[in-house]
Parts: C-alpha cells; structure tokens; sequence
C-alpha cells in the first residue's frame, strides 16, 4: 500500500473515531437536557413540594374545647389559663443547676425529676421541656422576677379544663384526662396523639367528647435542616368544640350536693315530669374533678380506691340496690290492672303471713290490722303486698314494673348506667338454671329478694306515676343550639283510675296523719309533695333473732344496717317534680331518706317561686340623657 492509501485509510478512521465521539458526546448532552427538562419541567411540583417540606413544618393545633352550660347559661365546664415553665437545654448551659434553682421557685416532686429526665433524653436540645404545669399566679411572678438569673427557662400559657363546682358535679361532667393507648387504637382523630391533647374520661365530658373536642388546626412553621423553628409562617386555630347546654339546674344541683354531704353514702336525682329533664343528678361522696383534670397523685388516687364508700361509682346510675318499699306501687298498679282485686281490696295484717312452712313478717311486730289498698300504701303493710302478690303472680308485677322503666337501662347521656334487675320465673331459670318459688313472689312484691333498681329508675318511675306518661331521662337541652327536650310523651298503658287510686296512697303516706312520712311532709300550701318510703334489708334476720328480738339498726355496724329509699312528686295536684333518694345503709326511709327527699323539693319548687318573681319585676326606667353627654338640654 502506497504512502497515499495509508493516509487516506489513517485519514477515514480518524473521521470515524471522531463521528463515535461526536455521536456519545451529542448523546450525553441529549440524555443531560433531558433529565434536566425531567427534573426542572416535568417533575417541577413534586420536588417544589419535597423543597417546602424541607423548609416547611406543618403542625396540629389543638382547638378550645367547648364549654358546658347549665339550662340557665351557667358555666360548668370551663377551659381556664394554664402556666406552666419550660426549659431549653442547649440555652440553659448547666441543665441540672437551672433545675435546682427553679426548684426553689416551683417544688418539684421526685416524679416531675424523673419526667423532666426522661424527656430531655428524648429531645432535641432546642426543644422546650416541660418543667412544672398549672402553677400559681405567685409562682409565675417569682420565675418570672428571676428569669435574668435562669437562662433557658420560659413561662407558657396554654389551657387547663376547670370545673367551677368542683364535687358537685364531679360524676355527672367527668372529667379529662390524656389519651391511653387504648382510646389511640379506638380513634383515628390525630388530635389525640398531640403531647397534653386531653379527652373526656368520664360523665358528660366522655359521652359528647366528639363535639366537645372540635377540629384540630394547623401551624406552619419555617424551620432549619436540623429542624429548628425559624419563624411562624401561618396559623388555621381550627373549630372549637360545641358549646353544649345541659338540663341540669346548677344551683339545685350544687343544694343537693350539699344536703346528702350530710350522710356516709348517699345519691338523688330529681326529673322534670313534663320534659323528662334531669334537674339534679348527685352521688355523695364524690372527688374532685379538676385533680383528674391536671393529673391526681398516686396517694390521692389509691385513698379514692380504698374509700368503702366508693366515691369514683356514680351511684346514682350506677348503684343497684332493693327499691324496698318505693317498690309496694308497682304491685298494687299490677293487681289492680289484673282486675282480681280493686281499690276496696281488704286484708288484715296481725305482723306476719303463712306460706308452707314459712313465715313472712310484716315491718310492725303487732301488725296493721285491716286495711284497703291505700291504707296499705299509707302504712306500708308487707301483709296487704304479700297477699296480693299470692293472688296474681311474679309475671304480672314484673311486667308492671318494666313499664314504669326498671329492670333495664333508661338510656340516659352518661356512660356507666346500670340496668338493675326485675326477675320472674323465666329468668331465674335462664340466669340461675333453677326454678322460682312461690315465696320468692312474696320477697319481690316489696322491693327485696332478686329485684335491684337504681336512684334514678326510682325516679323515672315516680316520674311516670305522677304523669302518666312514658316520660324519658334525658340530660342535653341543646348541643350549639340544637335544641333536643320534648314534653309530648305516649301515656302509660295503665287505666287512669287505677293509677289515680296509687297516687292516693302516695298523697296519704305524707300528707294524713298516720302516714309513714307524715313528719317529712311540706307544709306549704299549693307544694306539698306525695310519696313513699322504703327501708331495704342487706342481712337475713334469722327466727332466733326474731324470738329474742330483732336488733336494732342503730346498734350494728354500718355494713348492715338497712338501705333508706324515699320516692316523691310535687306539687301534689299539679306535679312538676319528680325524686328519687338514696342513702346508704341510712337506717330508715321515713326518717332518713324523707327529710332529704322533702328539703330538696320544696329547694326545686322555692327556686321557680324566685326566678318567677325576678321576671315579673319590671325593667328599671331609662336615665335621662345628660346635657353635657351630647344632648342639646333643650
């Protein structure tokens, strides 16, 4: 080959060498303005929005829960200021001298130490650490003085739930408290895993939590790569939660409270008969709901629990006991339904009745003598009930009792109710796997034996004596103005006569000498209250103790002594006013429980007379303009 060919042949190689190059560079450069245009065009909103979150902390903002009213407007459940002082590690220098010397300020106990210590291992250096919350308005201002000589420490203020009566309300309002791992595994409302996020625990604040809460608001905040809060950008305070008007009536409520405060154990509920609007709902003792609002002690807590007298049970919905006496309506209604027997039924009680070979004694050792059926009401003879329980049977009274609403839930808006126990012979053998006794009917027939009620059933059931209607428990009057109280209800499946001639008896136990709470009656005309007593056995009493003489309450210990009941109306021609007492192991209805039952009704119908008359009053005339204000004085 020539010199020629060589470097004609040497000459295409080199062109071709440099078409490859040219062709990859060209190539790279395509592949490079395409992701460029990918990246840039294409994928420009994805990573505008990668950029922000970087850049930007979208966080929860907890809304104000909503308050609590009485039907009169009056605050229940309030949220109130709450300071606490916070610390921030990296500003504080030496963590644990800023701590001994806040400590002087605010006592810290050996569980905030250990909280305090936990949580700075858990954070950031940057980050605010709780120190002490709900402090006082002193303790505030002795940090607050000294803040120049406590670097890193800083006063917030966030929101505390407060309860302005305190144990008067403590079992119907409940209480907040922060979020288990439960209540997160039950809801998915991201509210709930914000740090000091609290829901309702008990009673009303549990039962409407939902609307109570509101909807949670969002912050978005600048922050560094490390995560560090540059700035607040903007701020969504979110809904607060619903304002939420009960049927209670505060000052009644706080009265009540303080009138069973008087007894070791005690509950009352009184209804309205025209709504079905619970006025006073209260269980005593009781415990102090705004200790659960800021976190109880563990020494507090354990003294609830150990207390016999249960302060942590609402007994109101919750305690089951023998109606006793308060039970004898619901009997005599069943036989005179039955139409075996009427009003002018007689039977005379000489202090005890044979069945078999069993012996049931009446209350009065001596006995009644004879008597009719509101003579029997008026004087509680077991022997009349006990007679009419032979005559028509456990199934008729028990059904009696369901329409005056025992023997299951009344459904009202609290957590917790009990549904008590109305028995017959078909439950005893689904329950019990045995067969009923004719002298079980007897036991049941006045209040004791299987038959369990709670005060406020009591108080349904009185509620529906009085009316003769279907009257339903109810406790929310309005939700953010949605107003929920109805006062048409369906009458009661009963001949009006023969209710009219249970309420005669009821009048007469109060109001005619004699009665067995003649002594507890109202003696203001136009509110006089009609009723009846009910003292419930807890202890057998055995036929050598009756031979020997039956021991009296007062001489055994408190465990033993008999429950007192007491159910009311008033007034007696127009009731408006339904109440159901309980005092544990109190000894005696008539005695007991009467004198509380009275004093709270003639409290219910003494509050209308004054809130009447302060409507009546005519508005104050209008000053006159002055001169000088602005008018022309002409």
């Amino acid at each position: 080959m020539s010199a020629y060919d060589r470097d004609a042949e040497r000459q295409r190689m080199l062109s071709r060498r440099t078409l490859v190059l040219g062709g990859m560079q060209v190539a790279a450069v395509s592949a490079l303005v395409g992701r460029l245009y990918y990246l840039q065009i294409v994928e420009r909103d994805r990573y505008s929005m990668l950029a922000d979150d970087n850049r930007i902390s979208l966080r929860l903002v907890a809304p104000p829960r909503g308050q609590i009213l009485d039907r009169f407007g009056v605050p229940l459940a309030v949220n109130e200021q709450n300071f606490s002082v916070t610390v921030v590690s990296e500003r504080a220098g030496d963590v644990r001298q800023i701590l001994d010397e806040v400590g002087k300020l605010v006592p810290l106990t050996e569980a905030d130490e250990r909280r305090i210590q936990r949580d700075l291992q858990r954070s950031r250096a940057f980050a605010p650490i709780t120190i002490k919350e709900n402090l006082s308005w002193d303790q505030v201002s002795a940090i607050e003085v000294n803040l120049p000589d406590l670097p890193g420490i800083s006063i917030d203020v966030g929101q505390v739930r407060s309860y302005p009566f305190g144990e008067a309300l403590a079992h119907v309002l409940g209480y907040v408290g922060a979020a288990t791992d439960k209540d997160l595994e039950k809801s998915d409302d991201p509210l709930l895993t914000l740090p000091g996020f609290r829901i309702g625990k008990g009673g009303v604040e549990k039962q409407f939590d939902s609307a109570l809460r509101g909807a949670a608001g969002t912050q978005q905040l600048e922050v560094n790569a490390v995560g560090r809060v540059i700035r607040e950008l903007s701020r969504d305070n979110g809904q607060p939660g619903r304002e939420t008007t009960l049927t209670l009536d505060a000052k009644l409520q706080h009265y009540v409270h303080q009138r069973l405060s008087a007894e070791m154990s005690a509950a009352a509920v009184v209804i309205d008969v025209r709504t079905g609007g619970i006025q006073a709902l209260c269980s005593c003792p009781a415990f102090d709901p705004n200790q659960f609002a800021v976190g109880i002690g563990y020494d507090a807590y354990q003294a609830l629990l150990k207390d016999e007298r249960t302060p942590l049970i609402n007994k109101a919905i919750a305690g089951q006991y023998p109606p006793g006496s308060t039970f004898k309506m619901i009997t005599a209604l069943a036989a005179l339904e039955s139409g075996i027997v009427n009003a002018d039924h007689r039977v005379t009680c000489s202090g005890h009745i044979e069945l078999g070979s069993h012996r049931f004694h009446c209350w009065r050792r001596g006995g009644h003598g004879t008597l009719d059926m509101v003579g029997a009401l008026m004087n509680s003879c077991d022997v009349y009930f006990y007679d009419l329980a032979q005559r028509i049977g456990m199934d008729r009274i028990a059904a009696m009792a369901r329409k005056f609403g025992l023997g299951d839930k009344v459904g009202l808006e609290l957590p917790g109710e009990r549904p008590g126990l109305v028995p017959d012979p078909a439950w005893k053998r689904r329950a019990l796997k045995a067969a009923w006794h004719p002298g079980e009917t007897l036991i049941a027939s006045m209040g004791q034996g299987y038959v369990l009620a709670t005060p406020l059933q009591l108080a349904v059931m009185t509620a529906r004596l009085a009316s003769g209607h279907v009257v339903q428990p109810h406790l929310a009057k309005s939700i953010e103005g949605q107003y929920r109280e109805q006062t048409e209800w369906p009458r009661i499946d009963v001949k009006p006569e023969n209710l009219a001639v249970v309420l005669k008896g009821m009048n007469a136990v109060t109001n005619i000498p004699g009665g067995t709470a003649y002594k507890s009656r109202i003696t203001i005309p136009g509110m006089e209250m009609a009723g009846k007593s009910g003292s419930a056995q807890v202890r057998r009493i055995s036929m050598a103790e009756r031979s020997s003489g039956v021991r009296k309450n007062e001489d055994l210990a408190w465990r033993e002594r008999d429950h007192a009941l007491f159910v009311a109306f008033a007034p007696v021609d127009a009731p408006k006013y339904a109440c159901a007492v309980f005092v544990e192991h109190g000894s005696s209805g008539g005695g007991v429980a009467g004198p509380i039952a009275r004093d709270i009704l003639l409290e219910c119908q003494m509050l209308d007379a004054a809130r009447a008359s302060v409507a009546q009053q005519p508005e104050p005339a209008t000053a006159p303009s002055r001169p000088d204000a602005g008018s022309t004085g002409q």
